[in-house]
């Protein structure tokens, strides 16, 4: 979980048994707390060999496979949902954006790498040292002068934007991979800095399934603390009339929101 930035993990999934109390094998994946949201690991990782691997591009694998050695690996954005997102924005030629919450950068990478050349990307996270972990190879790619990286916490660079006056309306896109418990604070800012017409996109919202387990389903602790502010959010979001919105079952859960007034 990012302290500014957490989401799905993009192992490669091997579907797995375990014993349930009743001694009957099931499947991973129906365990409250897995990643995939699929039918099986075995259908994620058909995706990831089908559709995501074979189109990846090299420094987004190569950055892809360096997180995967850090011991927070479990912050990335997944390479379908790094695919989507540079997908995404290619198809609303966007060309301002912003990320909260950065980790190594795949997602910010994916980003980088739709933009047109000229395109800025407003990137926010508390720990530049995992930033830079990414750096490296986003520099290698190109895009590395499109991102205006600022340590710290993102509130107050908001609170000073929205202050300033110029930048209300002005992003395309906005990417949010951050710290749960601020997402109604962040959507509040947000709303008046993303454009009509303009995307935000919040990652896991769907939260490893959590938001559908009983209460008392046995959730590691920071699924569970999250848990409800992440219900909180969905919540918010599904009654907001100044957007449009679509939860994706990608990544670990990502809601789009359309502004639209």
């Amino acid at each position: 979980m990012a302290t500014i930035g957490e989401t799905k993990t993009d192992s490669t999934n091997v579907e797995t048994k375990t014993e349930s109390t009743n001694g009957e094998q099931v499947s991973r994946h129906q365990e409250v707390g897995h990643k995939s949201l699929l039918q099986s690991d075995a259908l994620y990782q058909y995706i990831l060999e089908t559709s995501v691997y074979p189109r990846e591009p090299e420094p987004m694998k190569e950055l892809r496979e360096v997180t995967a050695k850090h011991p927070w690996n479990i912050m990335t954005t997944s390479a379908d949902e790094g695919q989507f997102i540079n997908m995404l924005l290619k198809l609303v030629n966007a060309k301002n954006t912003m990320e909260i919450g950065v980790f190594t950068g795949y997602s910010l990478l994916a980003t980088a790498l739709a933009l047109p050349d000229d395109g800025k990307i407003l990137a926010m996270d508390i720990n530049r040292e995992n930033y830079e972990v990414g750096l490296p190879i986003i520099e290698k790619a190109g895009v590395a002068h499109k991102i205006d990286f600022k340590e710290g916490p993102a509130l107050p660079v908001l609170d000073q934007m929205i202050a300033d006056g110029k930048y209300h309306g002005t992003f395309d896109f906005i990417f949010v991979d951050a710290d749960k418990d601020n997402y109604i604070n962040y959507h509040k800012r947000l709303i008046d800095l993303v454009k009509i017409g303009g995307l935000i996109g919040y990652d896991n919202t769907l939260w490893n399934g959590s938001v559908v387990a009983p209460a008392d389903a046995p959730m590691r602790k920071y699924v569970r603390y999250y848990r409800d502010f992440v219900l909180e959010l969905n919540k918010a979001l599904a009654a907001d009339p100044r957007i449009e919105i679509c939860m994706l079952p990608v990544g670990d859960g990502i809601t789009l929101c359309r502004r639209i007034n």
